[in-house]
């Protein structure tokens, strides 16, 4: 449902690649997990996957649809929640969510009803008709998930989407993740918190210095004689980042800024 195929992109003024011929392929049913040291190229991965920036080679492909062939049709077909949310403050919540649902399409009826679903799940109901700006840090999360899932996309790419979310909302989240790809859909998954990453994927990639260095089961990389957690496992195969033997790529904002040049309004 969601294929990259040796995926290479290079910001201006650092001369190695954050991503490097990055190959992957997420199956429907399947919540994928994706690690990796700070720095090591998860970000630009997904946002090379959405659309966000341009990228030099290679391809991705959402439910068979060529992002550089058709960026709109690709998009339509994904819900991204972002690691930073930016949200239009001065809306309310609810004016927010139907602006998103008419860029996707979201037909009334379904809109109103998926909307009661999700401000139970994530106890907004309260605030729903607030302006954004009088939103806390974990409401405005909360939003942001909302607007992500309100169209039902067949592909949810999600970075670092439990940030500042309560234990209930984060559960909630969670069961959601599942069902969704129990449906016949897919989960791309973003996190440093390799404990809820252990519990909740099928399948994990390990990405360090801007190259794929794991991506497999669970059960495969213990059936290798790593048996051991998730956390371990992850050291083990990162080992020089975790020494600190590495200093990690931080894109700066002039990079960001590059990347969004080379291309990023596909």
């Amino acid at each position: 449902m969601l294929n990259v195929h040796q995926l290479t992109k290079t910001y201006s003024g650092n001369p190695a690649p954050s991503v490097d011929n990055l190959t992957l392929d997420i199956e429907e049913g399947q919540i994928y997990g994706f690690i990796g040291p700070n720095g090591a190229g998860k970000s630009t991965t997904i946002k090379c996957m959405t659309g966000i920036v341009g990228f030099e080679s290679g391809s991705v492909s959402v439910c068979g649809v060529n992002l550089r062939d058709d960026p709109i049709a690709a998009k339509k077909l994904i819900g991204y929640v972002s690691d930073d949310h930016v949200l239009y403050e001065g809306l309310t919540g609810v004016e927010f969510v139907n602006f998103i649902c008419d860029v996707f399409d979201v037909p009334s009826a379904l809109r109103e009803e998926r909307l009661d679903k999700y401000l139970d799940l994530f106890a907004l109901r309260d605030a729903i008709g607030k302006q954004i700006k009088s939103y806390s840090h974990g409401m405005k999360q909360k939003l942001n998930i909302i607007g992500a899932l309100i169209h039902e996309p067949k592909v949810w790419i999600l970075d670092e989407p439990m940030t500042g979310l309560d234990p209930k909302s984060s559960y909630n989240l969670k069961k959601l993740m599942r069902e969704h790809a129990d449906k016949g859909n897919c989960v791309f998954f973003s996190s440093h918190v390799l404990d809820v990453v252990e519990k909740v994927c099928d399948k994990v990639g390990i990405i360090d210095a801007g190259k794929l260095v794991a991506d497999c089961t669970l059960a495969e990389l213990k059936a290798q004689g790593l048996d051991s957690s998730l956390e371990e496992l992850f050291l083990k195969i990162t080992d020089g980042t975790a020494s600190g033997e590495r200093e990690p790529y931080e894109e700066s904002a002039a990079e960001h800024e590059n990347g969004l040049k080379d291309g990023g309004a596909e």
